[in-house]
């Protein structure tokens, strides 16, 4: 099985509405946008190439994790870091659908996504999870995540902060 990393289609969209109310249970944004899904795409569109960016927007690509022809997941590429990515975003934010962790594909999205990040020129690349999240936080150790300290969201949450070298991936 082969995993890659692509820009949501048409033809994604019930797929990813799906996992969207499927993560939405454990308050994980995962299209990160609401509307027609014609107005979605051009969103992410427009995100990727770092046009036309709301206040508060850094270009992002927001990429399908594919595994042999089905949406698994989906990650999104910060190419920068703004005040709040830097404290709690990270460059990196990813997420699996219930039915296909424990396969290795998170740790296949974020080895991926750390080795775009370095394509562009980012040499380090953050990287956070909930405190609670081991899950995550083993699959950012395995990408070679070095643990630099916790913070906390506007809303209470302790996130872990990880930095991953770019430059040895």
């Amino acid at each position: 099985m082969t995993l890659i990393l692509r820009p949501p289609t048409v033809a994604d969209e019930p797929v990813l509405r799906r996992l969207h109310a499927e993560l939405a249970t454990e308050d994980f944004p995962f299209l990160l946008a609401d509307g027609p899904w014609d107005e979605m795409l051009a969103t992410w569109g427009r995100e990727a190439a770092g046009v036309d960016l709301p206040p508060g927007r850094v270009r992002a690509d927001f990429l399908v994790a594919d595994v042999d022809g089905v949406p698994v997941g989906r990650v999104s590429i910060r190419y920068e870091l703004n005040e709040f990515l830097r404290e709690v975003g990270g460059h990196v934010g990813y997420a699996v659908g219930r039915e296909h962790r424990g396969r290795g594909h998170a740790r296949e999205v974020l080895r991926q996504s750390v080795e775009r990040l370095a394509g562009s020129g980012v040499d380090r690349v953050l990287v956070t999870c909930d405190d609670d999240n081991l899950a995550s936080a083993a699959v950012i150790e395995a990408c070679g995540g070095v643990l630099e300290d916790h913070r906390r969201t506007d809303d209470g949450i302790l996130r872990r902060r990880y930095w991953i070298d770019a430059t040895r991936s």
